[in-house]
């Protein structure tokens, strides 16, 4: 890897869509040079038995789960299989202190148990447009009368355009920063119901510290069921299981919706993120999390009302903390900086370096303003929606409710004393309101006295002490605007602290011409190329494999249910598990999760994971910790996706949803 990397840095440069496998590839695009690639790695399809608007394909039995997950159907009558993490926040929902299914599992043993979820919504691909040419026409069109032509006027016009023509959900995406711009077409349905969720022990087994390891143990899947008209809905396809396992080397598929990706992004851009705020937003993230933790190991109550919150800060924790880590050890600053020293455009990259140099100290206040007011208090959405419902009083009483239930006085008085303490001490002078001079003119640096007094003269401050009817029935709406927790959250805007940023030159534009360069220099280099991920269609392709993490350390690429007892510990909320699923667990030797090589990214959990056939043998979950560099550039053999067997899925369903089971075949 050392000599590698040397090469790399001598001008040899590893280039996007060089390595063997690299590359979320648009589902349109799966055609000519990339379709013999994928057949030459032993894909038994064709590109249109995998995606086809008129037949169909594969790709018909994909879902997006608002976009922010991905599934599949797995049966006739509307099963869609995905991850729990997923699901994780559904079924934190709909659990209370006598029906806890977060740790206890659902399991719906008939239809009529199934239960509704309110606001969810599937989609399924059915048409991709190119609209390129459209798009331009149309900017030039607004242009000439003198109308704006930003990209949320576009998307407006199109996607109204487009919605009403083919009476379909439609979604503008540009693509390369504007090269290219295609126009998705999708089916929406809006009666979803959960189905199945193993317990969070099992499902999550190994927790945190697991997480972004290898090997893993988790059950990391839920079952939903999509409703037409009061009716399981028939989808025009389903996946088939296959039951047949694999091997080290055999075919791997996956088909999703990856959210984002930075794989065009400067040099200078990466300094700035990586080099600049990640330390400052990893050491918050820390403090944050071992306060929430704290407060969730002492109390079960607060278990319940902070697992799903503390599940996705731990998560966006850890993979930020590993990033910078890997973006160290696998150079890839080094590597993007080497990359741009052959690029021309060289008064280009100059101005960015200026750019990012001028904004930095500002972008670096912008971290401390997030991660202190908005992200750092979890009662904060409840003070700003009480901030904005004016004096609409039975909405006021419902979003203090809400907000009372989420939250602990006692974990939200520590969060308040933290963020205190690293807002006032860190953020520009210019930028204190009268809120923030205020507390230090009386409490000085004792944070923990600043943290006491506003909780005590907030309308939160009852809660825990009476009944929620109480503080509802005594809650005087019009006091908001005086309330100084809610001042020290809202007086200071983000707004106003954009609005001191000395630039060089437009960053944005910058940005896009980059881009625009970037594809350009790529493209004659005869690179093919794929668009940064964007919560659209794509498919990545690969292979089942082991690795070599360190220099001697072998990884083998799947792990057994050994690994179920051999970590098993009851003293340690993570690695036990309910005594019901202790007396269920398979043979030792069973497959329970394996590792590919497939490129994937946040909003691929849940995707199929599918062999040469387009058989389905599992599910993308996780990464390892050597990929978290990979949003900028995958490292070849180190960037894996974890999966889940799907013959452990069924395992578990045929023990606890044998109906389930017998559906998915």
């Amino acid at each position: 890897m050392k000599r590698l990397i040397l090469s790399l840095l001598a001008g040899l440069c590893l280039l996007p869509g060089a390595r063997a496998d690299e590359g979320m590839w648009l589902i349109q695009a799966l055609h000519g040079a990339l379709e013999k690639r994928m057949q030459e790695r032993g894909l038994k399809l064709g590109a249109r038995e995998i995606y086809n608007e008129e037949a169909g394909g594969l790709a018909d039995a994909v879902v997006s789960l608002g976009f922010y997950c991905s599934g599949s159907f797995l049966s006739e009558d509307g099963l869609v299989i995905t991850n729990h993490h997923c699901a994780y926040a559904d079924v934190a929902a709909l659990s209370t202190p006598s029906a806890n299914y977060l740790e206890d599992g659902f399991w719906a043993r008939s239809r009529d148990r199934e239960i509704p979820i309110p606001g969810k919504e599937f989609f399924v691909l059915r048409k991709v447009l190119d609209v390129t040419e459209e798009v331009e026409a149309l900017k030039a069109q607004l242009a000439a009368e003198g109308k704006p032509t930003g990209s949320r006027r576009i998307s407006s016009i199109l996607e109204r355009k487009y919605a009403d023509a083919y009476q379909m959900e439609a979604g503008l995406t540009a693509m390369w920063s504007g090269l290219k711009y295609y126009l998705s077409l999708y089916d929406k349905y809006a009666d979803v119901r959960l189905v199945a969720a193993p317990p969070v022990q099992v499902a999550a087994f190994g927790g945190d510290e697991d997480n972004w390891e290898w090997p893993q143990h988790k059950a990391d899947f839920a079952v939903y069921r999509v409703y037409s008209g009061g009716e399981p809905l028939h989808p025009r396809r389903h996946l088939t299981v296959s039951r047949k396992g694999y091997k080290e080397g055999d075919f791997a598929m996956v088909l999703g919706y990856p959210g984002h990706t930075e794989r065009y992004a400067s040099a200078a851009e990466m300094q700035q993120r990586i080099l600049v705020e990640r330390p400052v937003e990893n050491q918050l993230h820390k403090r944050q999390m071992d306060i929430v933790r704290k407060w969730m190991d002492r109390d079960p109550a607060i278990r319940m009302k902070y697992s799903n919150a503390f599940f996705n800060l731990s998560n966006m924790a850890e993979y930020k903390e590993g990033e910078a880590a890997c973006m160290k050890r696998f150079l890839t600053l080094e590597e993007r900086q080497a990359q741009e020293a052959q690029m021309p455009d060289r008064e280009l990259l100059s101005t960015l370096e200026a750019e990012y140099a001028a904004i930095s100290a500002q972008e670096l206040q912008k971290v401390y303003y997030r991660e202190c007011l908005v992200r750092g208090l979890f009662c904060a959405p409840t003070l700003m929606r009480l901030g904005s419902a004016g004096s609409d009083r039975e909405r006021q009483q419902k979003i203090l409710q809400q907000g009372l239930q989420e939250t602990d006085p006692r974990v939200e008085q520590e969060l308040l004393t933290l963020s205190l303490e690293q807002f006032l001490t860190h953020m520009d002078a210019k930028y204190m309101k009268p809120i923030h001079r205020e507390l230090m003119s009386r409490f000085g640096t004792d944070y923990a006295a600043m943290a006491g007094w506003l909780w005590e003269n907030s309308c939160l401050s009852d809660a825990g002490k009476e009944p929620d009817e109480a503080i509802l029935a005594t809650y005087d709406g019009a006091a908001i605007d005086t309330d100084p927790l809610y001042r020290y959250i809202r007086e200071l805007s983000m707004g106003e602290v954009n609005g001191d940023e000395k630039h060089v030159a437009d960053l944005p534009s910058l940005r896009r011409d980059y881009v625009h360069a970037r594809y350009r220099y790529l493209d004659g280099q005869g690179v093919l190329q794929y668009p940064d991920a964007n919560s659209t269609l794509r498919l990545s392709f690969g292979r089942v494999c082991s690795y070599e993490p360190w220099d001697g350390v072998y990884a083998h690429w799947q792990s057994t249910a050994l690994g179920l007892r051999q970590k098993y510990d009851a003293a340690r909320y993570d690695f036990a598990y309910p005594a019901s699923f202790a007396a269920a667990l398979p043979p030792p030797e069973f497959p329970v999760n394996f590792l590919t090589d497939l490129d994937i990214t946040g909003g691929n959990s849940g995707s199929p994971v599918v062999n040469a056939r387009g058989e389905l043998i599992g599910l993308a979950f996780d990464g390892n910790k050597e990929s978290l560099s990979s949003s900028y550039q995958p490292v070849d053999g180190y960037n894996l996706c974890v999966c889940v067997d799907i013959r452990y899925v069924l395992w578990l369903l045929e023990h606890f949803s044998p109906e389930v089971a017998e559906e998915i075949g």
